[in-house]
């Protein structure tokens, strides 16, 4: 009888298998705690709205609620264009910044103190200052150009997340070892070549789950623009509250916003943290 053939496998096949075992039980429990977490602010909100006093029918509040639905998205769009213009403008300027910051020359002191000033400025005071030192309209080439005030905010929001991305594209150029700087320069690389073709590559996947989480961070800072007028959600739910006029429709309508918030975050903030992960592993 012929003996059975046994198979083994490698190291690196067992490391592999374990890792892809390891990231499957990480994801299985971010999952869970998603699904945990959404089911908290659902029952905590449906508590709230069977607490309110109501002066109707129940299925009256809601009805009206659903009138103002599509009201409530569209005003939810307009924080998540704010929010993608924002990150999109400041992820430009910061990347400039932030080259600009490992400079020494005076160049470098000036980039350096953007960053400060606007990681400590406050974003409700940029976005007064935007909206009522830029003009309403603009004139070029005789032809009148409108100037909306979202995209006030949205230049608002760009100024502190340009600053954070600066942030982060120094941290990312300070986590490469000096060793590939200094065997780059060896081959007669200039500096700026070494940034663009060595440095920067490697600093995209280290610069990913932070970028994600100050877009995050931005789009719940979007809610500050309903202060300037702007018809985003929280105004939306302001005029609607106010309109119906029951204690049940704006307990509703503000659970719905703060679900609608949630809802759009939370998976950003833990797709950011699995990408960490596999950073780290990588």
């Amino acid at each position: 009888m012929a003996p059975k053939a046994i198979v083994t496998s490698t190291l690196p096949e067992i490391v592999a298998n374990r890792e892809d075992a390891a990231r499957g039980k990480s994801l299985t429990r971010e999952l869970t705690s998603g699904a945990a977490a959404a089911l908290g602010v659902l029952i905590v909100g449906a508590l709230l709205w069977a607490a309110a006093p109501e002066s109707g029918s129940r299925g009256e509040t809601l009805a009206r609620f659903v009138e103002w639905t599509p009201a409530l998205a569209h005003g939810f769009a307009l924080n998540v264009l704010i929010s993608l213009g924002a990150i999109a403008i400041g992820s430009i300027i910061g990347l400039v910044i932030g080259a600009l910051a490992l400079s020494h020359a005076f160049v470098g002191r000036v980039a350096r103190l953007w960053v400060q000033a606007f990681r400590n400025a406050p974003w409700l005071v940029l976005i007064y200052f935007t909206t009522y030192v830029f003009p309403f309209e603009f004139t070029v080439f005789g032809t009148t150009l409108p100037f909306p005030d979202w995209l006030k905010v949205t230049l608002a929001l760009a100024l502190p997340a340009s600053a954070n991305i600066a942030e982060v594209f120094r941290g990312a150029v300070a986590s490469i070892p000096t060793t590939q700087w200094e065997a780059a320069s060896s081959l007669a690389f200039s500096r700026c070549q070494i940034l663009l073709h060595i440095v920067l590559p490697q600093c995209v996947r280290r610069m990913l789950p932070p970028w994600m989480n100050v877009y995050a961070i931005i789009t719940m800072g979007t809610a500050l623009s309903s202060l300037v007028g702007i018809h985003d959600l929280i105004d939306t739910a302001q005029i609607a509250s106010s309109t119906v006029a029951r204690s049940g429709f704006t307990v509703l309508t503000y659970v719905a916003t703060l679900v609608i918030f949630f809802a759009y975050c939370y998976p950003i903030s833990q797709f950011t943290r699995w990408l960490e992960k596999r950073v780290v592993v990588g």
